[in-house]
């Protein structure tokens, strides 16, 4: 498929933009739409074929009960920390109704290298945020430290030996999307042409 700078495509490329979770409301996508991102997400670059990630889907009611379960080992392990700090982490699987966890399943293989499995993980949380954005919603990728904390890992479903690439907040802003400052990619490059 060949596209010309006049493109739907590039145009809404250009003008991308991540929302906020804490900003996020219903509707979220619904099961077919749903499929459609998770479809859409998986069509990355991915040397071997391997498939080196999977996906969780946090909706409905478990937003509220592993948010519950988090805020328990937030409260173990920072035990100085309050009640407003435990509310904050109870509720933050609740700031969209819809929470995708895209988890890195790479492992030493005979060719691939661990690396490429892990960047075609990346590749899938991008597809998946421009696929929500693509039909109408807003989406954020993020990580924190649930993506990092043993306890809150196996809280979500995920094995000792795979880590989470990101979780992709996915539903309708409350608020109006801003953009930030992007960099100068002239500052960023190193031009090699002979």
């Amino acid at each position: 498929m060949k596209l010309n700078d006049q493109s739907s495509l590039l145009a809404f490329l250009r003008s991308r933009k991540s929302a906020s979770a804490k900003a996020m409301g219903e509707p979220g996508p619904t099961p077919a739409q749903m499929s459609e991102i998770l479809n859409i997400a998986a069509r990355v670059p991915d040397h071997g074929k391997l498939a080196p990630w999977r996906f969780i889907l946090i909706e409905g009611d478990a937003r509220a009960r592993i948010g519950e379960g988090l805020a328990q080992i937030w409260a173990k392990n920072n035990s100085t920390h309050g009640a407003e700090m435990l509310a904050f982490v109870r509720g933050m699987l609740l700031r969209a109704p819809t929470i995708l966890v895209v988890v890195s399943t790479a492992a030493v293989h005979g060719k691939i290298p661990v690396w490429e499995q892990q960047l075609s993980s990346g590749a899938v949380c991008y597809s998946a945020v421009l696929a929500a954005q693509a039909l109408g919603f807003d989406a954020q990728w993020q990580s924190d430290w649930v993506a990092y904390d043993p306890a809150a890992l196996a809280l979500m479903g995920v094995n000792a030996h795979e880590k989470v690439a990101g979780l992709i907040y996915i539903g309708t802003s409350t608020v109006s999307l801003e953009d930030r400052p992007r960099p100068d990619v002239s500052q960023l490059l190193t031009r090699i042409n002979a």
